[in-house]
């Protein structure tokens, strides 16, 4: 999470107990359910002290993540050109931090992680609404959260396949061909006819 507010300098043992208790508050309550006050309680500190050090609630759920990028700023970036071509951007984007293999590692550990118990709400409650729903919200779509967690399954299943399980030919195939595949699906969950929202 280089350029966060995550990353400030404090003792050692009491940012290790904030960020377990952290870890522990998403997992079992998800995202807006957890309170800065309630993880400061629970890691003996003061809730200014976990401020201090983290910043907002969503920049210590990334901190909690221990992701080795900010994915705010990655993701971010899509929204800067036009919609009709966000699918690309978003992809590119996407690609250039998984296939880095100094940061894939750790991505992989996370991705992992969401498939343990409580991984579902770090997704669902968390990564979601914090990261990927508001880039709907800046490209100006209609439905944005409909569409975003519609993109999200399908990236989902992209990590799923080339990184975690290495199935091929997706595994080993160039970034250009993986933008080409998928590109055309997101831009229609992006800006394409859906079936009503029930």
């Amino acid at each position: 999470m280089a350029g966060s507010r995550g990353r400030r300098p404090g003792a050692p043992d009491t940012r290790a107990a904030v960020l377990s208790a952290a870890r522990s508050a998403f997992a079992a309550k998800g995202f807006r359910a957890t309170t800065i006050r309630g993880v400061a309680t629970t890691a003996g500190v003061d809730p200014a002290l976990v401020h201090h050090y983290f910043g907002t609630k969503s920049d210590l759920f990334l901190a909690a993540m221990e992701l080795p990028v900010d994915p705010r700023r990655v993701i971010g970036a899509v929204a800067d050109g036009p919609v009709e071509s966000a699918a690309e951007r978003f992809l590119g984007a996407f690609l250039s931090v998984w296939d880095d293999p100094a940061v894939q590692p750790a991505l992989l550990t996370v991705a992992r992680s969401v498939l343990e118990p409580g991984g579902d709400r770090l997704l669902s409650q968390g990564f979601l609404p914090v990261v990927v729903e508001p880039v709907g919200e800046l490209l100006g779509l209609d439905r944005p959260t409909h569409r975003m967690n519609l993109v999200a399954s399908q990236v989902m299943g992209l990590i799923l396949m080339r990184y975690v399980l290495r199935v091929e030919p997706l595994a080993s195939m160039p970034g250009e061909m993986v933008v080409a595949t998928f590109a055309p699906t997101l831009q229609r969950y992006l800006t394409g006819d859906l079936p009503p929202d029930h």
